[in-house]
């Protein structure tokens, strides 16, 4: 897999699900797909990055508070 490695993504720019496989197998990132978790199933689909965010919203079950974690968030559509 390593012909694959990728060190970042792009918005609007295609990749395929091997590369995505290995982009968040060797960087702290979340991935989100609008096809849910099937993502990984069929390693030649490609998929657009459509958007990038900084951070997220989590709420935590033991203090009962929600606290914004800074971690890139990329949202994927399947194409």
């Amino acid at each position: 897999m390593a012909e694959y490695r990728l060190s970042e993504v792009e918005v609007g720019q295609n990749y395929k699900a091997k590369e995505l496989d290995s982009f968040v197998s060797t960087s702290e990132v979340v991935l989100m797909s609008n096809n849910e978790n099937q993502l990984f199933t069929e390693p030649e689909r490609e998929y657009k990055v459509v958007n990038e965010f900084n951070g997220f919203f989590e709420h935590d079950d033991h203090e009962g508070e929600k606290y914004f974690r800074e971690k890139k968030v990329y949202i994927v559509e399947k194409i």
